[in-house]
């Protein structure tokens, strides 16, 4: 599709859906012709479970995409598992990088330490990017809230690059709006989050916060790396806001 016509369309979508409901965004856009076939990426982390929840009662034949980097917390695979079942989850897609691409670019499992952005790059960015052919769009857990790159977030936007759209339903939910969801759904929480991690990514990556701290002041902890890579920007890495 040429830019011109990706971008009247995705103008369309964010004005037939401006005033409604994070709900309604999501049921509409899996049905509507003009967002084409969505799949939602998942990180099964400490909000996931909103929109999760969302296409379960929606629709849960939608394709779930979750990435698993090997190097998880062992508390994320089985919430996975769990609210896979819990959710009655049908079209849950696991997805890794090759092993023997990973054993030439990562040979001693330690590509974290010298390169994170690689690594990220090899076992999240890479295999999602393959998980996605086919569809037309994603759908993201992405909030205005999350940081000033993404102060202006629209439901609907151009995937940089990819010539995909990427559906953000949650885009002005704040933390409050989530809690809330969550409290009256009664929906399970992650298991790590009461234990001072609000926000989880890979076990060597990940560390507790404090209470003074901002929630993602453990997500690789003392470099200037904030984002996993899987959003972009102007077809650059990000270094502000959530993963998916």
């Amino acid at each position: 599709m040429p830019p011109s016509d990706r971008k009247a369309r995705i103008a369309t979508l964010n004005a037939r859906y401006r005033h409604h409901s994070a709900t309604d965004v999501l049921a509409h856009a899996l049905r509507d012709d003009d967002a084409g076939r969505l799949a939602l990426v998942s990180s099964f982390g400490a909000e996931s479970v909103v929109l999760l929840h969302m296409v379960s009662v929606t629709r849960r034949d939608t394709p779930v995409i979750f990435i698993d980097t090997r190097m998880l917390f062992t508390e994320t695979l089985v919430y996975q598992q769990e609210l896979a079942e819990r959710l009655d989850l049908r079209d849950l897609r696991i997805v890794r990088a090759d092993s023997g691409v990973v054993r030439a670019r990562d040979p001693d499992g330690q590509l974290h330490r010298s390169d994170p952005d690689a690594c990220c790059a090899l076992r999240k960015t890479e295999p999602l990017q393959r998980a996605l052919q086919g569809f037309d769009g994603w759908i993201t857990g992405r909030k205005r809230y999350q940081g000033q790159s993404r102060a202006t977030l629209e439901f609907f936007e151009a995937e940089p690059g990819t010539g995909r759209l990427k559906v953000n339903p949650l885009a002005h939910w704040t933390p409050e709006d989530i809690q809330t969801y969550m409290d009256e759904n009664r929906l399970p929480r992650h298991p790590l989050v009461a234990r001072g991690y609000p926000s989880i990514g890979c076990r060597p990556c990940t560390s507790r916060v404090t209470e003074q701290e901002a929630p993602r002041a453990g997500r690789w902890r003392g470099q200037q790396k904030t984002e996993c890579g899987i959003h972009f920007v102007n077809g650059k890495m990000i270094r502000k806001g959530e993963d998916a």
